[in-house]
This record gives C-alpha cells, sequence and structure tokens, in this order.
C-alpha cells in the first residue's frame, strides 16, 4: 500500500474528477491526504481520504485581482498559484517530511503540488481535467486578443513570482513549464484516446482513463416530451440575462427545461417561471443529463464529459479559449452545435436542431459508449500506483521540435542567400521586400511544415 498526497486549486472543475480517484485508492487500502480548501472538505471526507485545509494560505486579493480571476485571467491564476506556493512553503516542508508521500497527484494547475513534488524528489503523476494540451493540441484554442494581451502584459508580473520562488528552493526556467503537458510526466486524463485532440502526439505516460465519475446510471431517454438542461458551470455563472434568454425561448415550446444557475443570482431576479422551467441552485448533475435530451452548456470539460457520458447532445456556448477548444472536438464528432446567435431566436433555433436532428443523439450515443469502455477510475488509481512509469515509445513532440529547427535553418539561410543574391541584382529596396514578406510567412509555412511532418511520423509509427 502507498501513502499518496492529492493537491488540487480551490475549483469544482478540477476538483471534482479527483475525488472518485481518491476514493478508490482508500478502497484499496492506500493512505490518501488530499491538500485542498474548506469548501471541498465534505466531498473530500466523503471519499475516505484526509482533508488538510489549506484556506489559511490563500492571499488576501485586491480588488483587481478578484476580477482578474473572476474573468480566468492567465496571468492572474498564475500570478496567484505562485504566491500560494511561497505561502505555503514552511507548511509543505513539514507535511513531506512528516507524512513521507510515496506518490503526489496534483491537478494541473496546481503549482504548489507539482513544485513541491519536485523539490522533495516525489514521483508526480498530474491529474488533467481538460484536454492535454502540447504545441499540437493546444492549436484548438484561439485566443481572444484580450487573453492574448493579458498574457504577453502579465509576463512580467509572472517572470517577478517565479524569480521570489527561488530561494525557497523551486527552481523554475518559466511558467510554460507549469503549465503545458509533456511526454516525460505521468498525466491522467479524464478523456478517452479517441476524443482527445491529436492523441498520437502524446507518449504512453498518459492514461486515458474517460470521465471520473461517481455515478453508474446508464442514459434513459424515455419519458413523454423532451427534457432541456441548462449549465453556465460554477465560475462564469453569473448570467442572469443569458437564463432570461433561455426562458423566453423555451416557454412555449413542447419541452420542460430545468435550469441550474449556482448561488451568484437571485432566483427571483428571473422573475415568473412558466410552467415547463424549474430554476434551481444547484442539481446532481449527471441524473439530470441521464435523462436530458439536449443541453445548454458553458463547455468546460466535466460539464460536456459528463454530458457525451449520458449520450446527451449539446448546444455549445463556450466563455474561455479552453472551452473553445472543447467545443470544436464535440462538434467535430458531431454532438453538438455552436451557439453562433445567443439572442431568444437564436437559442430556440439550436436547441431545436438538436432535438429534431436524430444524428446528434447517435453520435453523442456513441461517444458514452466509447468514454464508458475506458479504464475508469480504477485505470487511473492503477497508474497511479505504478509510478513512476517509463517511456518507450516514440516522443512525437521531441521529433517534431528537432524537424521544426531543422526547418528554420534551412528556410533562413535561404532567405539569406536570396535577399544577398537580389541585393546584388537589383538593390537593396527589392531586397529588404523579400526578406519581411519573409519574416511575414515564416509562421503560418512553419506550421505548415509542422502538420506535414506530423502526418508523417503517425503514418510511420502505425505501420
Amino acid at each position: 500500500m502507498k501513502k499518496i498526497a492529492f493537491f488540487c486549486i480551490p475549483a469544482h472543475g478540477h476538483t471534482n474528477p479527483m475525488l472518485p480517484v481518491a476514493a478508490e485508492l482508500v478502497k484499496r487500502g492506500n493512505t490518501v491526504r488530499f491538500y485542498s480548501f474548506n469548501e471541498f472538505g465534505e466531498k473530500i471526507r466523503a471519499t475516505g481520504a484526509a482533508f488538510i485545509s489549506c484556506d489559511a494560505y490563500l492571499p488576501e486579493l485586491t480588488e483587481q485581482e478578484a476580477s482578474g480571476l473572476k474573468k480566468v485571467s492567465t496571468t492572474e491564476m498564475a500570478v496567484q498559484d505562485l504566491r500560494i506556493t511561497r505561502s505555503m512553503d514552511s507548511f509543505l516542508d513539514g507535511e513531506f517530511q512528516s507524512f513521507r508521500p510515496d506518490v503526489v497527484y496534483s491537478d494541473s494547475a496546481c503549482f504548489w503540488g507539482k513544485l513541491n513534488a519536485w523539490k522533495h524528489s516525489v514521483p508526480l503523476v498530474v491529474s488533467t481535467s481538460t484536454f492535454a494540451f502540447n504545441q499540437m493540441s493546444s492549436q484548438y484554442m484561439k485566443n481572444s486578443p484580450g487573453e492574448l494581451a493579458d498574457m504577453v502584459l502579465g509576463l512580467p508580473r509572472v517572470s517577478r513570482e517565479l524569480k521570489a520562488l527561488a530561494p525557497y528552493g523551486y527552481h523554475v526556467k518559466n511558467v510554460f513549464t507549469l503549465i503545458a503537458s509533456d511526454n516525460q510526466t505521468d498525466t491522467v486524463v479524464y478523456t478517452s484516446r479517441r476524443f482527445q485532440p491529436y492523441v498520437e502526439s502524446f507518449s504512453d505516460r498518459y492514461a486515458f482513463v474517460g470521465p471520473s465519475v461517481f455515478s453508474k446510471v446508464e442514459p434513459n431517454k424515455e419519458k413523454d416530451r423532451p427534457l432541456v438542461y441548462i449549465s453556465m458551470g460554477t465560475v462564469i455563472n453569473d448570467r442572469p440575462d443569458f437564463y432570461k434568454k433561455c426562458i423566453e425561448a423555451l416557454k412555449t415550446q413542447a419541452v420542460d427545461v430545468v435550469i441550474s444557475c449556482g448561488n451568484a443570482i437571485d432566483r427571483e431576479a428571473l422573475g415568473a417561471l412558466p410552467d415547463n422551467i424549474r430554476v434551481f441552485p444547484y442539481v446532481d448533475q449527471l441524473d439530470v443529463l441521464s435523462r436530458a435530451d439536449a443541453f445548454i452548456t458553458h463547455c468546460g470539460m466535466n460539464s460536456v464529459s459528463e454530458s457525451l457520458y449520458m449520450a446527451t447532445p449539446m448546444v455549445l456556448y463556450p466563455q474561455t479559449n479552453e472551452q473553445q477548444a472543447v467545443a470544436r472536438r464535440a462538434m467535430e464528432i458531431g454532438a453538438g452545435v455552436m451557439l453562433a446567435d445567443d439572442s431568444v431566436d437564436g437559442i430556440r433555433s439550436a436547441v431545436r436542431e438538436i432535438l429534431d436532428n436524430a444524428a446528434f443523439g447517435a453520435a453523442a450515443k456513441a461517444c458514452s459508449a466509447d468514454f464508458r469502455a475506458c479504464s475508469g477510475t480504477a485505470g487511473a488509481a492503477d497508474f497511479i500506483e505504478k509510478a513512476p512509469h517509463a517511456s518507450d515509445g516514440v516522443d512525437v513532440i521531441r521529433e517534431l521540435n528537432a524537424s521544426n529547427t531543422r526547418f528554420q535553418v534551412l528556410y533562413w539561410l535561404a532567405v539569406i542567400l536570396t535577399v544577398s543574391l537580389l541585393r546584388f541584382l537589383v538593390g537593396w529596396k527589392l531586397s529588404w521586400v523579400i526578406a519581411v514578406a519573409a519574416g511575414i510567412l515564416s509562421t503560418p509555412i512553419s506550421k505548415q511544415q509542422q502538420r506535414l511532418k506530423y502526418a508523417s511520423l503517425i503514418k510511420s509509427l502505425k505501420k
């Protein structure tokens, strides 16, 4: 039996998938300490794991910092994660010395879990509550200009926080080392190989175990009329305007509607409800989805996974770049439509498209079968117990990087030779135009070369 330390950030979407894994490991006789926050204490204790409260180490936030976290600012989340790591240093030093874990199981966004595993030389397994993102799969994320500006302008703040960690024994080159997936780190991903974008680019140190859920309920869609479920998750759910439009769109339809709106909204603010619509702060989402015929969702990975697990097609309404990636994949497998028009008519039209076309339900049902065939929480527990793992396969990302380096060298040598020749033949003005054009084109050409090389590598691996 092993001693296993769990670490997670204070977020439902990151914590919830870890809970069934903790319960499975405890059931097998392992000792699990779950370092989390009071909001999740009751759920954690229910798994049989020891709950260790970390609330005392949360920093006081300014109004601007709190607003950044609420808006899911990448910079603000990174800064606060690094500050929490620093404030927890002495506490976690004592914990690692007294508990002496055999394995650390840390959420991918929980920097203090990862960093302390490395600092104390304990095998690390990463819990990934979204897709695994590397340089290939991250192409599914399209950052808005605002998100790009947040990341670029926030780099100096993040760099200062990284430097402040060095005296505590945490040495990290850059924040991307902490965020990005790599082929040398043992990682559990709560989706199937079929649903993971660019799955071939990940090494065999990744365990794609499918959705991590407690429920054993099977989908049952038999009822008098369709059920539509609506939820915007637990983070960006203060959307009374959107819920009101959903109510207006569906009040005259021959459907039943359940809305889960969280505690951020005063139920009375939604006004008098039609007989076919019910609103709750929270529901048993898996239970509702097992009966639902359409789900209007913000496209958080957990929500989409649970929807597909219960064979429910979706109206996709992503709010962040990460959710955009999940929505794109759900559309690719035919299990959802994007809500491009969030007006009353647009919402009604999207719901009717899902309900009136059986192909969406069939695609969701096929994905449900795929998810249920995965190894699940038992597979995750096996993977954690056997850590660390070795990888004997080809590291596709390493091969791509080597190929890209060679390509860049040859590309710029060709550009330099061309510019030099043109300067000699026709003068410097035209040569500078060519140089600028080459610089502008280098990125798209490089990406196309990478895609071609990736396809070539995967084809050779499948022979």
